[in-house]
This record gives structure tokens, C-alpha cells and sequence, in this order.
């Protein structure tokens, strides 16, 4: 699976949101016991990924469910698209400097690094930064990734990034988790392409080369980074998400 997304509770319905929604007392018995049930569905998710769910997550789990609906997307300028039969094999975009916030992980699998780096960033856009107040989510959350020199696997470090809302992008809030850093990005310029589905190290690795077949040879970009951006909850079957690759600088 993908990463751990505050989408996995959709799943459970506007009346569970409901059940932990805003201008109630927080200590309240069916705040709890709303917070207990979202818990245990996210916890059950977090298996899939062989990724421990600590019992602290609980609120910032409940936080996103309140907030879900609210989704900014990150600004960029479509340049150009290129396909057959008016179905667009891929696009090329232009992406504006701006902050992210970001988090690094090795974990032995791609799925727990991005996991456990979604994990912190939850904590961070929820109340564990400088203004103590949810921040906003905005998509997609890119996680970017280095292929061995064999270009056969991907290297075990995946920086995973969330770009800050509008909001925020000109006085960051500042993170209380020292492994989160916000970092601004410079422009960029990428070729995407659209797939459906899980996100393994397998499915990204066929990505990449069916990428490559549609471009032909080409010194223009990257060889060896790549970013694979998530929009939807992993437990949907045919998900959306996107394998960007990185043009080089002109």
C-alpha cells in the first residue's frame, strides 16, 4: 500500500466524522468513543503497511477526519499534454517555488518509509507546530525516490513532502518534531503521467519504465530521482496517483 492518508476513514462514513466533529466537549464519551473507533480502523490500515500505529495518533487521526473535506491543491501551470485518441498519455507542468515541509525515512520497505513519514507530517499540520492550530492539507503529498545505479531497485531513503497552504507559505509554522524541515523548493518543471492503483516498489518501478517507452530517448530529464505525488486513500483499489519525472534545469 501507499501511505497512511486521512482518506482511510472515508470509508467509515459522514456519521463517524460526525461522532468526533467540532463544538463538542473533546473529553466527551462519544468523542472518545468516536476517537477509539477511527483508532482502530487506522490501526487495522497500518497493518496492511507492516507499520506499527502508535496510540498518540489517535487525535490527529480524529483531526483529519473533522477537516477531510478541505483538500488545497498545490499550484502549477499545465504546459503541455501529449497523447492518442484524445486521451492524455502524459503532461508537462510547471510547479512555482514554494515551502514544503519535509520528512526523510529508510525504512526496509518503500511503504513503511512513507507511511511512518505521513505519520509525523499528520502530527505537524494537526496542532504540533509553532501556531498550535490544524494547517490544512493540500495534495498531492509528493514522495520522492533515487533508483540504484542498476536502475533495478529503489534506494531505501524516500523524503516525503507536504506543501504548506497558501496560508502559510510566506511564515511557515515552525514544526516541534525536529525530523520535519521546511525547505523551499525551487521551480519545477516535470512530465507526469497517471496510474491507478497500489503504489509498491513493483507497481513505480513499472511506472518508470513505461514512461520511459512513451518519451524514447531523451537527455532532458533525470535518470536516477523520481517522485511518485498521492492524491487518494490507499485502500481504494484503483486510486489515483501520478509518477513525475524531474526536467533537467535549462
Amino acid at each position: 500500500m501507499a501511505r497512511i492518508t486521512l482518506e482511510d476513514l472515508e470509508q467509515l462514513g459522514e456519521e463517524s466524522a460526525a461522532a468526533d466533529g467540532e463544538g463538542g466537549d473533546s473529553d466527551s464519551e462519544d468523542d472518545q468513543e468516536g476517537e477509539t473507533r477511527l483508532f482502530a480502523h487506522w490501526e487495522a490500515v497500518a497493518s496492511t503497511h507492516r507499520v506499527s500505529l502508535p496510540r498518540d495518533m489517535a487525535r490527529p487521526i480524529s483531526q483529519m477526519v473533522r477537516h477531510s473535506q478541505a483538500r488545497e491543491p498545490v499550484p502549477y501551470v499545465s504546459l503541455s499534454q501529449h497523447g492518442k485518441c484524445e486521451e492524455a498519455a502524459y503532461e508537462e507542468r510547471q510547479y512555482p517555488a514554494g515551502k514544503w515541509a519535509c520528512v526523510t525515512m529508510g525504512e526496509p520497505m518503500y511503504e513503511q518509509s512513507i507511511s511512518m513519514s505521513f505519520m509525523k507530517l499528520m502530527r505537524y499540520i494537526c496542532k504540533e507546530n509553532s501556531v498550535g492550530c490544524h494547517l490544512g492539507m493540500t495534495i498531492p503529498v509528493l514522495n520522492e525516490i533515487h533508483l540504484t545505479k542498476e536502475g533495478t531497485e529503489l534506494e531505501r531513503e524516500v523524503l516525503t513532502a507536504y506543501y504548506l497552504p497558501g496560508a502559510f507559505q510566506q511564515n511557515p509554522p515552525v514544526p516541534m518534531d525536529p525530523e520535519i524541515h521546511i525547505t523551499e523548493r525551487a521551480p519545477l518543471r516535470v512530465i507526469t503521467r497517471v496510474f491507478y492503483g497500489m503504489t509498491t516498489e513493483e507497481t513505480i518501478l513499472r511506472e518508470i519504465s513505461l514512461l520511459w517507452e512513451l518519451l524514447g530517448p531523451t537527455d532532458t530529464v533525470l535518470r536516477e530521482t523520481y517522485i511518485v505525488a498521492s492524491y487518494e486513500n490507499p485502500s481504494i483499489p484503483q486510486r489515483r496517483n501520478e509518477i513525475w519525472f524531474i526536467c533537467q534545469a535549462e
